[in-house]
């Protein structure tokens, strides 16, 4: 049960009911208000500024609105002991115990989802990492981000499908497939790896070249010209076999992978540039030289022009440069048109830091292509540090010039990194610290959340508590002022989901999770030095049966946070 939407529900038919009896004028637009937590404790339940928005229709200042609001209110919900007006103009609810026990007593298994959300067909695609080696550590947290948005709105109602974007295609593909070529002679003619700062030196390309010779399915290397084809199906299929493992031990696994190379030899660039030049959004031209630094060998030169500016871009985009050949842009484009035609509600693509630059230009194609029909949004992970010892790491023993996803999973376990990568916002800049994600103690969320959870699982096993008839399970026990601040939290789990869904913030689920297992340590350890707040009692059984009954529906809403963030729930620690 979702409390806030169900007094939103109530109060919105009690409003109409003070306009049918002229009492209140509502406007055009009057649901808009919201139903929301207090920031402060003391200032109730739950709180609307409902007199706010409807205070310019009612001719009156909000806080003299709120009170003929509050007359109105008094008495009319039985468990509502109390209706408190606070400036600017709020109106603040506070619930009878009665009501939390009900509530409680309401949490069932699939607590937290939305039952009245309209579904969505929602597309996520993340990661994409260039098929040119291993995943990296800034690959990880855009990993990390989308799986655990996807898992967020799958959990809420939504039908997701997670996608990966293999870039294979362009000069940093030819460039790796000549990495490989060259480790290939040197592994089979003892030549020199050429110093060539535009290849791949990293020893995980050694690898590769040995799992091709080993595969034996090439056999002229004299003419690299010959076998280029052959050989580059073999390097990209290696790479997607490294990047597939790592995601693999990083808990992900995607439903689609789509090729720029099947984009482009499918001819969906030529359609979606036809498309263009129907609508009228592509023209032959020039653009300005690139403001900032100064571009030596830049000249005027016309190209095949996107008129990206109209939907909202600082600059319209290349589409075919003067050589003829396709933009990167222009496959992007191609792609995204791919992404319009399987008619999604909703297109989400998850960008790391050094993309930020594309979100106007992807959303611009897409608003073209569509005629504003498709929606998308662009979320974009900011980079991260990581510290070990006070220091930060910048290098990798085995991958030469930077740090793999896989050392960093091998060194602190899939779930540190999955929970610390969504801990702050994708807006923010990560610090990654080791020394934390492998302490125990309360500094270290993963472990805290963890520990609250692997207890709860201790303690039914010890004392082998099953619930058999829920009704019958005296909740008036429930009176000490923690117990209820656990409840009002429990309370809060639909609306941090809710609230996380719309925005596309995940990293408020495991803020959550962390602020509902303090309360419940807490609350063990208060046991420890307050014989009233013992969870176990044989001498009040009754007053047992309660608190464990609480302590079970923690376990029920920290079991769902850590599933959604695909966290290792665990027994015992």
């Amino acid at each position: 049960m979702n409390i806030f939407i169900n007094y939103k529900i109530k109060l919105t038919n009690f409003f109409k009911t003070l306009e049918v009896k002229n009492i209140i004028k509502l406007p055009e637009k009057f649901d808009i208000f919201s139903v929301e937590i207090p920031k402060i404790k003391t200032h109730g339940d739950f709180s609307t500024n409902a007199p706010m928005i409807f205070a310019k229709e009612n001719n009156h200042n909000p806080v003299d609105l709120a009170n003929i609001i509050k007359k109105e209110l008094d008495g009319k919900f039985m468990e509502i002991i109390k209706i408190e007006v606070a400036k600017p103009g709020f109106l603040n609810f506070f619930f009878n115990k009665n009501f939390w026990y009900d509530f409680l007593k309401s949490t069932d298994i699939n607590f937290g989802k939305n039952k009245n959300l309209e579904s969505k067909h929602i597309l996520i695609e993340y990661v994409s990492a260039n098929p040119t080696g291993p995943l990296h550590v800034g690959h990880c947290r855009g990993a990390v981000f989308g799986d655990i948005l996807a898992n967020l709105l799958s959990f809420v109602g939504n039908k997701v499908v997670k996608e990966y974007y293999i870039n294979d295609y362009g000069n940093q593909i030819n460039q790796f497939v000549k990495s490989v070529y060259f480790r290939i002679l040197e592994i089979k003619d003892n030549s020199l790896f050429p110093d060539d700062q535009d290849l791949y030196p990293g020893d995980y390309v050694i690898d590769i070249a040995k799992n091709i010779l080993k595969r034996n399915k090439l056999s002229n290397f004299g003419n690299y010209d010959l076998i280029f084809n052959d050989l580059k199906n073999l390097c990209i299929e290696e790479a997607m076999n490294l990047i597939k493992d790592d995601l693999k031990k990083l808990g992900i696994v995607h439903d689609n992978f789509v090729s720029e190379n099947y984009i482009v030899n499918q001819k969906l660039v030529e359609r979606a540039l036809d498309i263009l030049k129907k609508k009228n959004y592509v023209y032959e031209g020039i653009l300005e030289k690139p403001k900032g630094n100064e571009v030596d060998d830049w000249e005027p030169r016309k190209q095949i022009l996107f008129k990206s500016t109209k939907f909202g871009d600082d600059t319209d985009r290349a589409l075919k440069k003067s050589d003829g050949s396709w933009t990167y842009f222009a496959n992007d484009v191609a792609y995204h048109l791919n992404k319009i035609e399987r008619k999604f509600d909703l297109l989400i693509n998850v960008l790391g830091a050094d993309h930020a630059g594309y979100l106007k230009r992807q959303s611009s194609c897409v608003s073209a292509l569509s005629e504003n029909k498709q929606k998308i949004i662009s979320k974009v992970c900011q980079l991260v540090k990581l510290f070990k010892s006070g220091n930060q790491l910048k290098m990798s023993k085995r991958a030469g010039d930077f740090i793999t996803a896989s050392d960093l999973i091998n060194e602190v376990g899939k779930d540190s990194v999955r929970f610390m990568m969504i801990y702050r916002s994708n807006d923010s800049q990560l610090d990654f610290d080791f020394d934390l994600v492998t302490d125990h103690s309360k500094e270290n969320p993963v472990f805290y959340v963890q520990y609250a959870h692997a207890r709860i699982c201790s303690l039914f096993r010890k004392n082998k508590f099953e619930i058999i008839n829920e009704k019958k399970i005296n909740l008036d026990f429930l009176n000490q002022e923690i117990e209820i601040d656990i409840i009002k939290k429990i309370a809060e789990w639909p609306k941090c989901l809710e609230l996380s869904a719309y925005h596309l913030e995940p990293h408020r689920v495991p803020f959550y999770l962390y602020e509902l297992a303090s309360l419940f340590h807490t609350y063990w350890n208060s046991g420890n030095e307050n014989d009233n707040l013992k969870i176990l009692n044989e001498n009040q059984l009754e007053l047992q049966s309660a608190r464990l009954f609480l302590i079970k529906k923690i376990q029920l809403v920290l079991k769902s946070g850590l599933d959604i963030l695909n966290v290792t729930a665990p027994v015992e620690m």
